[in-house]
């Protein structure tokens, strides 16, 4: 069992030493990794053919590290929202198909490309609210933490 996160962009500072923390709790479940994926510059300005163009660029570097057999979570506002329990179900549903690797994409403040959201098994949402990429990225490892948690049918908190 493998979870690679591809996220667009990096994250700085403090924030790090709590994905980093995330990760080691997480290594005691299965592997996993954070893919970082450049993020291409898109001026305040652009149109929108240059948005398109930078998240095609920014899905083309996505996609080409994917397994062909990957289960692939998409991280988006119009996705499905799922209770922690559920998400727990649909995780570990999701080791049990194709090579036992899921990964889960997280996309600039602009998006992801279509090509992305095609590629997807699942788009999830983790709320209506919008948060920071760098600490959204926090939120997912919470979230695949606390799934082990339940799946392993362990105390965690509420």
């Amino acid at each position: 069992m493998k979870i690679n996160i591809y996220a667009v962009g990096k994250v700085k500072g403090s924030l790090l030493l709590s994905v980093q923390e995330y990760l080691k709790m997480i290594s005691k479940y299965t592997d996993i990794e954070v893919i970082e994926i450049k993020e291409e510059t898109i001026t305040a300005k652009a149109s929108e053919k240059s948005v398109a163009k930078a998240l095609n660029l920014e899905g083309e570097a996505i996609l080409k590290r994917i397994n062909d057999k990957d289960y692939v979570f998409v991280l988006a506002p119009n996705g499905e929202k799922l209770d922690s329990i559920t998400f727990s179900e649909r995780l570990n549903d999701a080791f049990n198909v194709g090579q036992s690797r899921v990964s889960f994409i997280i996309g600039s403040s602009h998006g992801l490309s279509n090509n992305i959201y095609t590629r997807a098994n699942k788009i999830l949402s983790f709320s209506d609210l919008t948060f920071p990429h760098q600490l959204f990225r926090i939120i997912l490892l919470e979230q695949i933490f606390r799934a082990f948690k339940i799946i392993n049918k362990e105390t965690y908190h509420k």
